[in-house]
């Protein structure tokens, strides 16, 4: 069954012609007013924030976007003839083999799983003989939220092959301290083969889910600080957030674009529970229009310095 197009200039609410920077201000904004955090209606909140990551997700990877805008909403056309050609690694809800996966619970709608999110796995290694003996490997996403990889989770999958009406639930657990890229397996979940019905192992890749205000690079994360003008050059103290609450940190007069302030033990945590480090970097932010107070202000400054 093909899933419903979605539009996802239109979730973020950007033209198709929209900048890098556009897509990434549009999507911080909407994340932002949306986050299950702040939201009364949790439920209605957490549906649309995922929405909103999934479309940043796919316009913010330039390859996703490309491919994305070259199919357009003629893309389930596009996926059955690839899926007619695939002997595997191909991308889309399909396994090459005849054979398409339904997923439930993993974060995404059903048009991000059968456009990007379910992978086939190549022909066993050990040669021809042996993948009639055995079906292949399946891969897809699982988006994981900042909460459950600083303290693991459990999460209900629902899986559908085929043709079938029956569905599958599988109680997943995330451990504290995935990272994006890890894949948790679940054995003879994969495609079967017709010879011998032996599946393979379905594999859930993890995807770290967007945030509207931090960014993730290993067990380190990363808070880009807006920061004026006046306040780099005079100094102070600000409170700014990180996954563990509101923290305060000091800003030394002088304080140059670019600099990082170092939180130790606020980063991601790694198998054993150990935290990275949280990492605050300063983007001094300059007016784009004065009012005629600060224009003479700002003039008074520029004589002072000439003075």
């Amino acid at each position: 069954m093909t899933a419903s197009f979605r539009d996802y200039y239109e979730v973020l609410g950007v033209s198709k012609l929209a900048t890098a920077d556009e897509i990434k201000r549009a999507f911080r904004k909407l994340a932002r007013k949306h986050h299950p955090d702040l939201a009364k209606d949790k439920k209605t909140a957490e549906e649309k924030f995922k929405e909103i990551n999934e479309a940043y997700e796919v316009l913010s990877n330039p390859e996703n976007r490309k491919k994305y805008d070259s199919y357009g909403a003629n893309w389930s056309q596009v996926a059955s003839q690839q899926n007619t050609r695939a002997t595997g690694n191909q991308s889309g809800g399909f396994s090459g083999m005849g054979e398409e996966f339904h997923f439930g619970g993993t974060g995404y709608s059903d048009f991000f799983e059968q456009f990007f999110g379910t992978r086939q796995g190549g022909m066993n290694v050990r040669g021809f003989e042996e993948s009639l003996q055995q079906g292949r490997d399946v891969e897809a996403d699982i988006l994981v939220t900042l909460q459950e990889v600083l303290h693991g989770a459990t999460r209900t999958i629902s899986l559908r092959k085929g043709p079938s009406e029956k569905i599958q639930t599988y109680t997943v657990k995330i451990p504290q301290g995935v990272h994006e890229g890890q894949r948790i397996r679940l054995a003879g979940q994969g495609s079967s083969t017709r010879a011998s019905g032996v599946p393979g192992d379905l594999y859930l890749r993890v995807k770290l889910q967007q945030h509207p205000d931090f960014s993730f690079e290993g067990s380190s994360i990363f808070y880009d600080l807006e920061m004026p003008a006046w306040q780099a050059v005079l100094g102070g103290e600000l409170m700014i957030p990180t996954p563990d609450g509101r923290a305060k940190l000091k800003i030394p007069a002088g304080t140059e674009n670019g600099k990082k302030f170092r939180i130790p033990h606020r980063g991601l945590p790694d198998t054993s529970g150990r935290r990275g480090d949280f990492f605050a970097i300063t983007n001094i932010t300059i007016p784009k229009t004065l009012s005629k107070e600060e224009k003479i202000l700002w003039e008074k400054l520029r004589d002072l310095e000439n003075a």
